[in-house]
């Protein structure tokens, strides 16, 4: 049995684990959940870049975009925590 860090957030914001062998459906669903994010981050950071470029941007445009961006970080950084953390128990 491992335990793994979930791509979401408990009650009060707090981290949640999943203890199991890695094949269930809730295994299955936090790899799919994961996969989003990561898609999502990408696109963002696409969206950004032409945003960037344009050099356009009021000042609420380009907060708003900040705010999107940590975000997004948060939720990829999430992510290489708990496959990291994963990758070490492999060894």
């Amino acid at each position: 049995m491992t335990e793994r860090l979930l791509p979401w957030n408990g009650a009060e914001g707090k981290p949640c684990y999943l203890v199991g062998d890695g094949t269930g459906f809730v295994s299955r669903l936090a790899d799919q959940i994961e996969s989003v994010q990561l898609g999502m981050a990408g696109g963002l950071l696409d969206h950004a870049a032409e945003l960037l470029a344009e050099q356009r941007l009021t000042r609420e445009e380009l907060r708003y975009l900040a705010r999107r961006l940590s975000e997004s970080l948060a939720d990829v950084k999430r992510v290489a925590e708990s496959r990291g953390a994963r990758l070490g128990r492999n060894e």
